[in-house]
């Protein structure tokens, strides 16, 4: 058990359903305002189309919390022995509510059941909170990216290696 097992999930209820066109439109107008995707410049329709797409080996879920949208999050499985946490994004009304912990906890469990030897993410540079909150759940830092999203920025690569058997 890691520190971040002890951490306390969200006392409210947080689901996970496959995304809708109209959830990705909300979500993509709201989280096109907040960094790290504000700094990048991503429009609203430029994330409402990446959330309501649709390709092999992407699952797209809209994030619940007590009947409410609350955020998205987008999983590329088979990437390194383990699934890639490609995009987790939380509307500002529902962070420190535990809602991203119970996101990244629900994204383990699916992991390991479905037999994952690590999980990945990246965080932007600029983005301290971000870093934080993945070591804070078990994620190691283990390489940069340069240039990745845009010249002048890097990705940070975290993994998280789950136990076996």
């Amino acid at each position: 058990m890691t520190g971040a097992d002890r951490l306390p999930v969200s006392p409210r209820a947080v689901t996970f359903e496959p995304m809708t066109a109209e959830a990705a439109q909300s979500l993509g107008e709201a989280l096109a305002q907040i960094d790290p995707w504000a700094r990048y410049d991503y429009t609203g329709k430029t994330l409402a189309a990446f959330l309501a797409g649709e390709e092999p080996g992407a699952q797209r879920f809209q994030i619940i919390v007590d009947r409410v949208l609350a955020g998205a999050i987008v999983i590329r499985s088979n990437w390194l022995r383990g699934p890639y946490l490609q995009f987790l994004g939380i509307l500002p009304a529902f962070h420190r509510q535990g809602v991203g912990r119970s996101a990244l906890l629900w994204f383990e469990r699916g992991s390991e059941a479905g037999g994952a030897r690590n999980l990945w993410v990246v965080a932007s540079d600029f983005n301290g909170g971000a870093q934080a909150f993945y070591e804070r759940h078990g994620f190691a830092r283990v390489g940069i990216i340069d240039g990745l999203v845009t010249e002048g920025a890097a990705e940070i690569l975290f993994r998280k290696r789950l136990r076996i058997g």
